[in-house]
């Protein structure tokens, strides 16, 4: 077995590892409101997992893990000896597995993002310098770990505070839930197809001629030829999809609310029982929403680096400036975050699910639309953020909208720690297998 294949071996086997760190870790943070308001059950909130994270992997991840793979160091420092990138690749998604199985096994909720920056500026500054990080673009990603929480919490707060004076605080709470949930579910279908159509699809339709074979029906209704002689669905289409998405999706809302059925005697004891069994129903909603965001934003954090190695083997040992993804690296992200829900993520889910706030599918809704939000926009600007980091923000942002004595500062206190040892700890180890690779395979 020659080198290049061992190289290719090890970073799928690496590659799956740190997605099912990602699985018992993140997906079971994005997914601890909907189960920890006893929305959804685990088994549901794994079947979410596996169609909605392949979903969001496959069609809008495409942008992130170019910023994984090359953004965060400078690739030309590398050209006189790429090897040096393959091992250090390889070492930080082998240090950032092994950070991520240690902190799941204690539950404690740290940022995928966080360990993968951290282990390949590790392996980068002690590798070829310090010169060869992209400080810049280390500087925005750090930016967004700030930003994002409290884009996300202030989203949270008023997106909760809406729900409070249009429905909780009224006269008539379940006639107004079922009012304005349907609102609330074309709001959600709406802005993520929006963004989805606008940035998760782009790579797709990218390279399709005005001569491909499309049916002519479909290609003079929703593409236009642009200057180049190139296919394009124009923004105003995209608008158009995406309120046809939205109201499909409320369409689909009102058909399972007129399902439920109302008990007012068990209102007896606690006043929004029924309400809440309204809002389950977009906590589905917001759920599938909130897989499918947390797929195209943090799925790089485990392709990313095989994609790099995977360039590298696919060009014989030349680092190309452009290349494209092979679906079965998509694949393989999103098959192992889904194995990994299953099988060690009801640890975090525990941690933010039940120890935050006393979460409800109301505010559970509120969380998750909010969190969604923020990470499909970051996933269509290329931007790698911390779910970890937007879903706490958001669940701080709903505690918040009902006092600060709904918060359990403690636990809060214990997550941020957790988050600042993920940075050290993933850079040290990789530093540490970088070299043994080097070592290795030199």
């Amino acid at each position: 077995m020659d080198q290049m294949t061992v190289y290719l071996i090890l970073a799928g086997v690496f590659g799956l590892f740190m997605a099912w760190g990602i699985g018992a870790n993140d997906v079971a943070n994005a997914m601890a409101t909907s189960v920890g308001s006893k929305a959804i059950t685990i088994k549901k909130a794994i079947v979410i997992a596996a169609i909605f994270e392949f979903s969001g992997a496959v069609l809008a991840g495409g942008g992130v893990t170019k910023t994984i793979r090359k953004g965060i160091v400078d690739l030309s420092y590398f050209e006189s000896c790429p090897e040096l990138l393959v091992f250090g690749m390889l070492a930080a998604l082998l240090a950032a597995g092994i950070w991520l199985l240690v902190a799941t096994r204690v539950g404690w909720p740290v940022s995928t993002t966080h360990s993968i920056v951290g282990a390949i500026v590790g392996f980068a500054v002690v590798g070829v310098g310090t010169s060869s990080v992209s400080w810049g673009k280390i500087g925005i990603i750090v930016a967004t770990w700030v930003i994002s929480p409290l884009m996300s919490g202030v989203i949270a707060f008023f997106i909760f505070k809406s729900v409070q004076k249009l429905i909780l605080n009224t006269e008539n709470p379940i006639e107004n839930s079922k009012k304005y949930a349907p609102v609330y579910a074309f709001i959600t279908g709406f802005f993520l197809a929006l963004v989805t159509l606008f940035k998760g699809l782009k790579h797709i339709f990218k390279g399709l001629k005005a001569d491909a074979d499309i049916p002519s029906v479909i290609k003079s209704v929703v593409f236009v030829e642009n200057e180049k002689g190139m296919l394009q669905i124009p923004w105003y289409n995209n608008v158009i999809l995406a309120i046809i998405c939205g109201l499909v999706v409320a369409v689909i809302a009102v058909s399972v609310i007129k399902k439920i059925h109302i008990k007012p005697e068990d209102d007896k004891r606690f006043y929004f029982t029924n309400v809440e069994r309204i809002f389950a129903v977009l906590m589905v909603i917001t759920a599938c929403a909130m897989a499918f965001a947390h797929g195209s934003n943090d799925v790089a954090n485990a392709i990313g680096p095989v994609a790099a190695i995977f360039s590298y083997v696919d060009s014989a040992g030349e680092l190309t400036k452009t290349s494209s993804v092979p679906a079965w690296i998509l694949l393989l992200g999103g098959g192992g975050i889904v194995l990994g829900l299953a099988t060690l993520g009801y640890k975090v889910i525990a941690t933010v699910g039940k120890n935050i706030t006393e979460l409800t599918p109301s505010r559970g809704f509120s969380c998750e639309l909010a969190a969604a939000t923020t990470i499909v926009i970051a996933s269509g600007t290329g931007i790698p953020i911390s779910t970890t980091h937007t879903l706490v923000g958001a669940v701080l942002g709903v505690g918040l909208a009902r006092g600060i004595g709904a918060l359990n500062l403690g636990m809060i206190g214990r997550i941020f720690v957790s988050w600042i040892v993920t940075l050290p700890a993933g850079a040290i180890l990789s530093i540490l297998f970088f070299f043994m690779f080097k070592g290795m395979f030199s």
